[in-house]
């Protein structure tokens, strides 16, 4: 079975995701490291997502994830989550979330109608950790 087949299998039979089991400090350069793989590897998507970064995730975590999003420079300056609506219209939630890092700036949260690795339509929630962090992902 491919990779990327493998892990839209997890999302599609995970709820929830166990919280980082890494200390925060071997988080916030990128590679992270294992378990985390570099999405674009395992999917049909760019390396760089405008306003999303270099994003990396624990494929066990899916689909909400956290997803560790990173600049050009390889810093990490956001962690994504990808909530499916139609699990939490069913009431589904996540508990426990994993985060990058525990210093927060500012939060979007914005739909999304589905792309590879989260089909259905989703929510993400992005949690910038700097003041500059949304501009950076934004080039």
């Amino acid at each position: 079975m491919k990779l990327s087949t493998a892990v839209l299998a997890i999302a599609a039979s995970m709820t929830t995701g166990p919280a980082f089991a890494h200390e925060e400090d071997a988080l916030t350069a990128s590679p992270p490291g294992d378990p985390y793989v570099q999405v674009s590897d395992v999917l049909p998507l760019p390396e760089f997502l405008p306003g999303l970064g270099t994003l990396f995730v624990d494929p066990g975590t899916l689909p909400a994830g956290p997803f560790l999003s990173y600049d050009h420079d390889g810093r990490l300056s956001a962690t994504v989550y990808m909530t499916p609506l139609e699990d939490m219209a069913s009431g589904t939630a996540y508990d426990g979330l994993g985060i990058g890092s525990h210093t927060v700036s500012g939060v979007d949260i914005y739909y999304n109608a589905g792309h590879p690795g989260v089909e259905k339509p989703h929510a993400h929630v992005v949690l910038y950790h700097d003041e500059d962090a949304k501009g950076r992902l934004a080039e």
